[in-house]
């Protein structure tokens, strides 16, 4: 391992070994308290443009299993197509692994994808720094990396990163079949049996996970660019539904313009983490970047109609200011922790949206059962 450093731009410096790819990179540091899922965090497209600290102290012991498909040809074990962070930050680095599905250690895979790691850091003084003083800008810099000019460090939040990791063109995942964009009017084709539901999927960044929970309650999935105006395409569907996705949501105009639109159609809308914030903004609410952010597997929420707790899986740094929410508006569910909203829905017509992942990888699956009540408003 060669010698690294993680460079703050608040001046701080810490040594560590580097693994994976001997690249130096930039990028906001962030930290995920998870215990396991290494793979689908690392491949979740909401972490575009950073670097993650995850605080579990033993990291790349259970190795990278194999890179397959199923019915949909939709990866597996992944929660997009690659690696999406800029960078990984992790206590002790286990080059040696055991589970009886992994095929390459963590550090091969790094490679691969030419994303660089750093070991032997001080993770748990480092997310009690970004805790304190909120997330902060950083650099890797790997000992005796060619670079053609110094590297300066990174903001994400000054580009449109939804734009990055959202698809280029329309797909429709119906029955295992993977359909052109000639057959988002063809009525026949997008209903080859049972009378399935067509959902509009808006792919600011979205986890495979989530197309999945989707495809296996009967839905025919027409997955669209995230500033697709499917209105104007005159695409027949019974219900809309917003993914994750990274960065700031208030640069998403053209997407808040598109949901408003679609609003006056009456027919349900679901979001999830960014898509909660879309529908928020599309309204003409205000979001909020948070200090530090959620990122983990145990924030509790809580449903302000019923009273119960979820235990659920997060990854955002954005909120909604509450107190820009809009008449006919109403908070559904609620950080337990610091009282941040962590759902909304509309008073009367079908829309609502939660800002943690009910499709969970990796994390709990308490709140799966927010699909089923999507698709009975269907």
């Amino acid at each position: 391992m060669k010698s690294a450093k993680l460079v703050l731009k608040d001046g701080t410096t810490l040594l560590g070994k580097s693994f994976g790819a001997e690249l130096s990179t930039a990028g906001e540091v962030v930290f995920n308290t998870g215990m396991m899922g290494y793979p689908e965090s690392l491949t979740d497209p909401s972490y575009t443009g950073q670097i993650l600290t995850l605080t579990y102290p033993l990291i790349g012991n259970y190795g990278i299993t194999n890179d397959t498909r199923d019915k949909d040809k939709i990866k597996k074990h992944f929660e997009s197509e690659k690696i999406q962070v800029k960078g990984l930050i992790v206590s002790e680095y286990s080059e040696n692994y055991s589970h009886f599905s992994a095929t390459k250690s963590l550090s091969k895979w790094l490679v691969e994808n030419k994303i660089p790691a750093i070991t032997g850091i001080d993770t748990r003084a480092l997310t009690q720094k970004i805790r304190q003083h909120g997330t902060i800008l950083g650099k890797i810099i790997i000992e005796n990396s060619r670079a053609s000019k110094p590297l300066e460090f990174y903001n994400p939040d000054l580009d449109n990163l939804v734009n990055q990791v959202s698809i280029k063109k329309p797909r429709i995942y119906n029955n295992g079949v993977l359909l052109t964009q000639n057959s988002l009017l063809a009525s026949s084709a997008l209903r080859p049996s049972g009378g399935k539901k067509r959902v509009i999927c808006i792919d600011c960044g979205m986890k495979n996970n989530i197309l999945r929970s989707l495809l296996s309650r009967n839905i025919t999935v027409i997955r669209v660019p995230w500033n697709y105006d499917f209105l104007k395409a005159k695409i027949k569907f019974d219900g809309i539904f917003m993914s994750n996705g990274p960065g700031d949501p208030a640069m998403l105009t053209e997407l808040h313009d598109i949901i408003k639109r679609a609003m006056d159609l009456k027919k349900p809308i679901f979001g999830i983490c960014l898509g909660c914030q879309i529908m928020a903004l599309a309204t003409g609410a205000k979001t909020y970047k948070l200090k530090f952010g959620h990122r983990s597997q145990n924030q509790p929420c809580v449903d302000e109609e019923t009273s119960r707790c979820y235990i659920t899986s997060q990854n955002h740094g954005f909120a909604i200011d509450e107190k820009t929410l809009k008449s006919g508006w109403k908070v559904w569910l609620r950080n337990a922790n610091d009282a941040t909203i962590e759902g909304i829905k509309h008073k009367t017509l079908p829309f609502f949206s939660c800002q943690f992942h009910p499709e969970a990888t990796p994390g709990p699956t308490d709140t799966n059962h927010f699909f089923d009540k999507f698709v009975e408003m269907l």
